[in-house]
Order: structure tokens, then C-alpha cells, then sequence
């Protein structure tokens, strides 16, 4: 980040300001993805409440997602431009508004709560601003330790598990939501007077349309997006899903439900940066291989729906860790082969395609719980799409990395 020759004296501040940088960064994402996972441990109780069907509850939970996913290629095309210290507190200000109106108005209605679902996917464009800003702050033999860390911003979803039913029963449906746009206003507002973009950052000329279809043409960003769309898609997938999963599979309480989906997110979180960081030191494609196989084989097991303690429970976190670190091994993949200035443009396409990987999960499992009372058919799909990831990875991905 500092070229001058002397070096040795300018390399501690810069290591401290990336640091920093990595830290707000990694924070911003999480309270924005602290919001985007407000609906789905509420699941349960708008289904009860509003008398939803099962595919109701699960459109109910992906609307978010699949805005979120798509909308992270203009924003990350967007950041390309204008940095992520001008796009964190935008996004983050913009969340603000569906938060408050679910938590005052939208919930009520399965109208209000799609309509208000559909603009809190904003919260989900922001990791298309994060993974191009850490980026630029962080040298390649480091992004994807880098990129690793700032993914376990993932884990807000684990805040909106483990805080969001507990406070509707205690204090109310809008309680929730309130104090996630505070804390969004306070980051907002943090956020604007400290994030920095890195110097040097390699600012595109090319108008929007033109960087996306140069990011498009890459090799990296399809390989990286069908390789997302299964290990965070999978995450996501599950991490919107699984307390309505647990609760009709296994018949658990809406909180024990939440508190479980909490771990599995928790351990995906801290998974994550160490996919990145093995990724740095083997490879992207190893981390990857071992990662998609351990999700074909607990999917596996628990299409035959097992006792949840303790072989169901053990398929389920093996499967976290293998998401979580194939998420941070994707993006590795990502710092290793994209240009410097289309790593926004690239990521956004990316986080699309890993968003959209979790659209489709829940739906699905849904209306096949709706036709014949059993996900084991769901399962069985993800073993597959898990089994085919494997095998591109070991061919064509790899075939890729070595030719860089």
C-alpha cells in the first residue's frame, strides 16, 4: 500500500490501517446481514399466525434472498466505482427503511412482509461492497485470508437466530427491528467518518454496462459462481431454512429451533476465514474439493433422516464447516484469477449466483415437504449438485489455476 522505498517504518501504520479497514468492514457486513435474516426465524410464527402454507413460508423467507443476490451486481459494479467508503454507509443507511417498516407496519400482512422482504434484500448487496474494498487494502498472498475474515461477517445472521424470537416474545414484533436500525445508524454514521478505501485503488473509466459484460466474459467468474451458487447457497439455504426444517422434521420449538440454526451458522462463520486461510497456503481448488465432498455426505446421511442426536446433529455441522469453508476457498479462487479492477464487477456476479443458489432451496423443500411430507427428495438433490460441484472442481477449475 506504501511504496517508499524506506519501507520499514511505513509498514506498521499501514498494517494497522488495514487492519481497520478489515475490522469495519467485517462489521459493517455483519449488522447489514444481522438485517437481511430479521424474517426467517419469525418463520414459524407468521406462518401460525397469518395461516401461510408451507410455500408461503418459504417464498415468505427467500424474497430477501434472491433481491439481495441480485442486486449485488450493479452494487458491486457500483463499488468498482465508487469505493466502499462512500457504497458501506449507503447501503447500510438504505436497510434502514424496510427494517423499520416490518418492525412497524409490514408485519401483519403477508403482502406487507413480501413487499417489506423485497427492500430489506438491499442488506444483502453488502458483501459485493466488502470483498472488492478488503481486496484492494490487502496484498494477493493475503486476500484470501483477508476476504476469509470479512466473510465470517456472515455470522449476523447468527444475531438475528439467536436475538430475534427471544425479543418478540419479551418485548414485542417491532423490538427487533428497531434496534437493528439504530445499530445500522450508528455504523452508517461511523462508517462515513472512518472507512478509507485503499490507496491506489485501480478506479474503472469503462460506463457500468461494459464492466459487467467484461466481468461476464471471464472464465473466473463462472467458475466461481456455480462453485458459490452450491457451498454459500447451501448456507444460505439453510440458514433461512433449517428452523422451519427442525421444527416439522423434528418437531422442536420455535426458539430451540432458532438456537440451533444459530450454531450451525456459527460454526460456518468461523469456518470461513479458515477456508481462506488454507486456501492461501494449498490451494483453492483442495479446500474445495474436500469441502463440497463432506456436504455431499451429510446431505447423504440426513436424507434418511436420522435420530438428531447425535447423527443428525453431526451431519448438520459438518456440513456448516464445509460451507463455511468452501464460501472462504470460493473467493480465494476469486483474488487469485480476477483483475484488481474487476473484482467488484466479478464478486457481484458471483454473490449473485451464491444468492440464488439459496433462493432455490427452500422453495423447493417446501413444495416437496407440501407433495410428500419428507425432504428426503431435497437431500438427495443437494448430494448430487454436491457430487457434480466436486468433479468440476477437479477438472476444469484446476486446469484453471494451474494456467494462471
Amino acid at each position: 500500500m506504501d511504496t517508499r522505498p524506506n519501507g520499514t517504518r511505513a509498514a506498521a501504520p499501514a498494517a494497522g490501517q488495514r487492519t481497520l479497514m478489515l475490522a469495519l468492514a467485517t462489521l459493517g457486513f455483519a449488522l447489514n446481514f444481522w438485517a437481511w435474516a430479521l424474517i426467517s426465524p419469525l418463520g414459524p410464527r407468521f406462518k401460525d399466525s397469518l395461516g401461510l402454507s408451507s410455500f408461503q413460508q418459504s417464498l415468505l423467507v427467500a424474497v430477501p434472498v434472491i433481491v439481495g443476490s441480485l442486486g449485488r451486481i450493479p452494487v458491486g459494479a457500483l463499488t468498482d466505482r465508487y469505493g466502499g467508503r462512500v457504497m458501506f454507509p449507503a447501503v447500510s443507511a438504505v436497510t434502514i427503511v424496510p427494517v423499520l417498516y416490518l418492525g412497524l407496519a409490514g408485519h401483519s400482512s403477508l403482502t406487507g412482509l413480501l413487499v417489506g422482504g423485497f427492500f430489506l434484500g438491499v442488506a444483502g448487496t453488502s458483501f459485493a461492497v466488502g470483498v472488492p474494498f478488503v481486496s484492494a487494502w490487502f496484498p494477493p498472498e493475503r486476500r484470501g485470508t483477508a476476504v476469509g475474515v470479512f466473510g465470517a461477517g456472515m455470522g449476523g445472521t447468527a444475531i438475528s437466530a439467536l436475538t430475534t424470537v427471544n425479543l418478540v416474545k419479551g418485548h414485542g414484533t417491532a423490538t427487533p427491528f428497531v434496534l437493528t436500525a439504530v445499530v445500522l445508524a450508528l455504523y452508517a454514521g461511523a462508517a462515513l467518518l472512518l472507512l478509507r478505501d485503499a490507496p491506489g485503488r485501480t478506479v474503472p473509466s469503462e460506463p457500468l454496462a461494459r464492466r459487467l459484460g467484461a466481468a461476464l466474459r471471464l472464465r473466473v467468474t463462472w467458475q466461481a459462481s456455480a462453485l458459490y451458487a452450491v457451498a454459500f447457497g447451501g448456507y444460505v439455504a439453510f440458514s433461512v431454512y433449517l428452523p422451519t426444517y427442525l421444527k416439522t422434521a423434528y418437531g422442536l420449538q420455535s426458539a430451540d429451533a432458532a438456537n440451533r440454526m444459530a450454531g450451525f451458522v456459527l460454526l460456518a462463520v468461523v469456518m470461513r476465514p479458515i477456508g481462506g486461510w488454507l486456501s492461501d497456503r494449498t490451494s483453492p481448488v483442495r479446500v474445495l474439493t474436500w469441502a463440497l465432498a463432506v456436504v455431499a455426505l451429510g446431505a447423504l446421511v440426513q436424507g434418511f433422516t436420522p435420530a438428531l442426536a447425535p447423527l443428525g446433529t453431526a451431519a448438520f455441522l459438518a456440513m456448516a464447516a464445509a460451507l463455511g469453508a468452501g464460501s472462504g476457498a470460493t473467493f480465494a479462487l476469486v483474488a487469485l484469477l480476477a483483475p484488481a479492477n474487476r473484482v467488484g464487477s466479478v464478486t457481484g456476479v458471483v454473490g449473485a449466483a451464491g444468492g440464488l443458489g439459496g433462493f432455490v432451496p427452500p422453495l423447493l423443500m417446501g413444495a416437496l415437504y407440501g407433495s410428500y411430507h419428507s425432504y428426503a427428495a431435497g437431500l438427495a438433490a443437494l448430494t448430487l449438485v454436491a457430487l457434480a460441484a466436486v468433479l468440476f472442481t477437479a477438472t476444469r477449475v484446476r486446469r484453471a489455476v494451474r494456467a494462471a
